[in-house]
């Protein structure tokens, strides 16, 4: 497609050889220049592409040419010519022609040495993340850095076109709205007309899109800007972020998974790097429980093939009294089978062990199964014949085998830690793959060691498992939701409900949480209010753009695949913010700023 306009005539992508001899104009950046003698060599880079360009030192233009510093910005006219055999650069698309420069005009220079290297090399110097975001205008045009804006980009607008073709309505919903405790912290907005009273940016359009299936809006769905004021992680920005937020009437939770998961798998297929593979959808399903038991952590990364199994009660009983004293003061053993890792060094043996212990475990102990009537290892004088048994029985161990065993308080997370490292080490996690499932039946509450009460231990606006009925008989820590999160290699896209909808439900699920009607009433005033009008069954979820991309390009760091992003403090270094504002700005809104408290006044 030609992009011309009164600057140009073509991109620095467009030209083949199909266009010899014909005057074009061309602008762009200077992206390198490369003297030859009697010849100058311009790369000239735009944001579709780089062509060669070529001035010879009899040409009026070459003086003018010879100057020109990288990153200039310029624009040339000139003929294409055919290169000569020796010199096709096949990686380029425009590598068959180059252009014999007739007229250079400068329109923008710069100032003063770059802050940064623009051009990719083999010794590419890396630089401070702060220098990066402090110059992102820059750090953008870094080839790497502007495909992954080109790819996000590309993956909403395919998003966008899913959505709609099943029905789904695009609606914008406010973002000024009213602070609900909805589990992060607000971004406050202060009212200027409304004294002392503020604003909060929504954390997500949660109420706003559940009550347009109220207003009687069967399918929505939004790419929608979300802000939390939390901690940053590297799958997570600070301040705002963006997901695909949709929401269904009249839906089950397999009706929310038959929309969404075409939709994921549509979209990793089309934009993921060549050679890497997808899981076929329906996408595995595994409860809350068997997560924790089996992978550690509600997050399961399904490119390790390890599974993590129970083995407490075997050792409860064994003669090996380390692990027994332990179950007795509330520890528990979990088992970690490694298919023909016996023919493993030592050292590796060794080099595990000692990891271990950097973890805070005495070590790390295991048992090799050699026959069926054969085993080795540091604990199995411990054990007889039953318990060895039952151990191979449980972990599904083969000759060469061996079970690697995790004893602690903390145990679904060293095991975690333990599988990751083994899958890694071992080369068992496919690194070229995209391996989705969901965690489902997440508990309806937990218990909170801290304010020793029941609190929602995931989000308070789900349908318990049971409804009313549930609620009313059962232990509140057996009562399962329709909750659930679809992870993609061990990272969460989303979280998911099927919403509670009924007033009396909704009541009662607080008041096990310590709210009384009046909290439900005055924090979420609206949505309880609507739903006493009749409200339909409704169910969504809201899969984040942000990791969707990060996982797409490649990069362990969500920044990478923002346009410009906090940095870890949660500041745009670019921009400067946030900044103080004049005394005049807080008198309108009528703010004062305390000095800043020392932690525990």
């Amino acid at each position: 497609m030609s992009y011309k306009t009164e600057y140009r005539t073509h991109t620095c992508d467009e030209l083949c050889l199909s266009n010899v001899g014909e005057t074009v104009r061309l602008c762009g950046f200077v992206d390198t220049t490369r003297d030859h003698g009697g010849l100058l060599f311009i790369d000239l880079r735009d944001h579709y592409g780089i062509t060669q360009c070529v001035v010879k030192q009899t040409d009026v233009v070459f003086k003018s040419a010879e100057k020109l510093r990288l990153e200039t910005v310029i624009a040339i006219t000139g003929t294409v010519l055919k290169r000569e055999e020796c010199t096709i650069n096949p990686k380029m698309t425009t590598g068959e022609i180059e252009i014999s420069i007739e007229t250079l005009e400068v329109l923008s220079a710069p100032q003063g040495d770059l802050p940064l290297q623009i051009r990719d090399t083999e010794c590419d110097i890396k630089f401070p993340e702060d220098t990066r975001l402090t110059y992102r205008y820059l750090d953008l045009r870094k080839k790497k850095q502007h495909n992954n804006i080109i790819l996000r980009s590309k993956v909403i607008s395919y998003i966008r076109q899913q959505m709609t073709e099943q029905g789904f309505l695009e609606i914008q919903t406010p973002i000024l709205t009213a602070s609900s405790p909805e589990g992060a912290r607000d971004y406050l907005v202060p009212s200027r007309i409304h004294h002392g009273k503020f604003y909060a940016l929504p954390q997500a359009p949660q109420q706003f899109k559940q009550l347009l299936m109220v207003a009687g809006f069967d399918r929505y769905f939004q790419i929608a800007p979300c802000f939390r004021d939390e901690d940053a992680r590297a799958d997570r920005s600070p301040g705002e972020f963006y997901q695909l937020d949709f929401e269904m009437s009249f839906a089950s939770q397999e009706d929310v998974f038959t929309v969404i998961e075409p939709v994921i798998y549509n979209t990793f297929v089309k934009f993921a790097p060549e050679g890497f593979c997808v899981t076929e959808h329906p996408f595995p399903r595994i409860t809350y429980a068997d997560a924790m038991l089996h992978y550690g952590c509600d997050k399961p990364d399904m490119r390790n093939p390890l599974i993590i199994e129970d083995l407490t009660d075997i050792f409860k009983n064994s003669g090996f009294s380390a692990f027994k004293n332990n179950i007795e003061n509330g520890q528990f053993v979990r088992g970690i089978n490694v298919p023909k890792c016996s023919e493993q060094s030592r050292s590796f043996f060794d080099k595990l062990n000692n990891w271990a212990k950097e973890l805070g475990l005495p070590g790390l102990g295991y048992i090799t199964r050699v026959s069926v009537s054969e085993y080795k290892g540091p604990i199995v004088k411990f054990l007889n014949e039953t318990d060895l048994a039952r151990i191979a029985e449980i972990n599904k161990m083969n000759d060469g085998d061996v079970v690697f065993l995790v004893c602690s308080k903390d145990v679904n997370n060293i095991a975690h830690q333990v599988r990751t490292h083994l899958g890694k080490e071992l080369n068992l996690t496919n690194e070229k793959s995209y391996k989705f499932c969901w965690v489902v039946d997440f508990p309806m509450f937990e218990y909170d060691n801290e304010t020793k009460q029941i609190i929602f231990s995931h989000n308070p606006f789900s349908m318990p498992q049971g409804g009313l009925e549930a609620l009313n008989t059962m232990n509140p820590l057996d009562i399962k939701a329709y909750q659930y999160d679809i992870v993609c290699n061990g990272i969460e896209l989303s979280s998911g409900a099927i919403r509670n909808h009924v007033p009396e439900i909704m009541y009662k699920a607080f008041e096990i949480a310590g709210h009384d009607q009046a909290f439900v009433d005055d924090k979420f005033r609206g949505m309880i209010k609507a739903f006493k009008y009749g409200a339909p069954p409704h169910g969504g979820c809201a899969p984040g753009i942000d990791r969707i991309v990060m996982l797409l390009a490649q990069t362990e760091n969500i920044r990478e695949v923002i346009a410009f992003p906090f940095n870890q403090k949660a500041q745009d270094l670019m921009m400067g913010a946030p900044a103080e504002v004049t005394p005049e700005q807080l008198k309108e809104l009528h703010i004062s700023v305390l000095p800043k408290l020392i932690k525990g006044e």
